[in-house]
This record gives C-alpha cells, structure tokens and sequence, in this order.
C-alpha cells in the first residue's frame, strides 16, 4: 500500500490532471462532446501504454546503453526540479487555441508533452527500476491505471474544472505543485548520490 500511495502522489504532481484538464479545456473549447470523448480517451491510452512500455523495459534499455539507474536517478531528479522551478517561478501561460489544432490533440501536445512528458517517463522508469521497483509492479501498475483514469474523468470534465478553479486558483495549484514536485526532485538526487557513493565505497 505505501508504494501505491507513493506511486500515485509522485504521478499526480507530475501529470497534474487539474491543469491539463485546463489545458485540453483551451484546445478543445467548441467542438462539442464527441470529440472531447475522442480525444480525452486517445490521449490517456496513448499515455498509458507509453509510460508502461518504459515501465517494463526502460531499465533493460538504459542496460543496453550502458546507463546505470543511480545516474538516472540523478539526472532525472535534475530534470524533475527544472521543471519544477518553471511550474513555481514562471506566469501561467495563456489557453492554446484549439483553431492551432486543427485534427488531432491527443498526441500532441495532450499526450506528449504534458502527461506522458520526459518528467513522467523519467519518473516511471525511476520507480520500476531496482528489486524494490520489480517486486512491487503490480502497485505501481495499479496506480498508474488509476491516475491515468482519474485523469480521463478530469479531462471530460474540463469545463466545470475550469469554471470552478478560475485562472487564479489554477496559479496557486500549479505553483503548489511545483513545491512538491521539487521535493521529490531532490529525494531523488539524495538517493542517487548516496547509492553512487556506496557503490564507489565497495
């Protein structure tokens, strides 16, 4: 239960499904439910099946590329606060009209960059990796499943989110967030640098 709890608080502040729900809310504005329906749904099954294909065999790749997870977990803490600093430090951005897009949001930009970004990714593989990460999968597998289908119901309910949060409580989610989100960032370069040290000490 603690690794499925931490799995799925790690996932929330990374893919923050408020503010993308605020975000598809901006592309999709007109174009009436069918095809909100349609793409809330292919963005969140392009994500997911993204994230658990790096789940299950991003360790074995960076095997492959001579990475080893120590040096992943620090550069991916160092990715995780950098993105952090721009959630807490910078203005929010205006709404990307959905006119820009004229066919398909789902890949991009719902699915790549924002809920299956680099920061997600990094996360996923972070979190699978080591024996911890191979004997928990099914956890971990589970509340990838559940953020992922919390974050398709947040994403049908764009409108209401928006009209309820407004733009000002949208800026104090997302710079909270931010806060949390480089904690973790720092957890991971303690532990990276801790496990690089202890195996430098062997």
């Amino acid at each position: 239960m603690d690794v499925f709890l931490h799995a799925l608080t790690s996932y929330f502040v990374i893919i923050d499904p408020i503010g993308a729900a605020l975000i598809f809310h901006g592309l999709s504005e007109g174009r009436g439910g069918a095809y909100e329906l349609r793409m809330a749904l292919r963005a969140v099954l392009i994500s997911m099946a993204i994230v658990l294909l790096f789940g299950f065999f991003g360790e074995a790749l960076l095997t492959r590329l001579g990475i080893s997870i120590e040096a992943l977990r620090v550069a991916g803490g160092l990715l995780l606060f950098y993105t952090a600093f721009h959630m807490i430090t910078q203005p929010a951005s205006g709404s990307v009209k959905a006119a820009v897009y004229d066919l398909d949001i789902s890949v991009y930009p719902m699915s790549i960059p924002l809920i299956a970004g680099p920061g997600c990714l990094t996360l996923t593989i972070l979190l699978f990796s080591g024996p911890e990460g191979q004997a928990h999968r099914w956890p971990l597998l589970a509340a990838v499943v559940l953020i992922y289908a919390l974050t398709f119901v947040l994403l049908l309910a764009s409108r209401s989110i928006k009209a309820l949060v407004g733009k000002t409580g949208d800026d104090i989610l997302r710079r909270l967030l931010g806060v949390l989100l480089a904690a973790l960032a720092i957890q991971f370069v303690a532990d990276g640098i801790r496990q690089i040290a202890a195996w430098q000490s062997t």
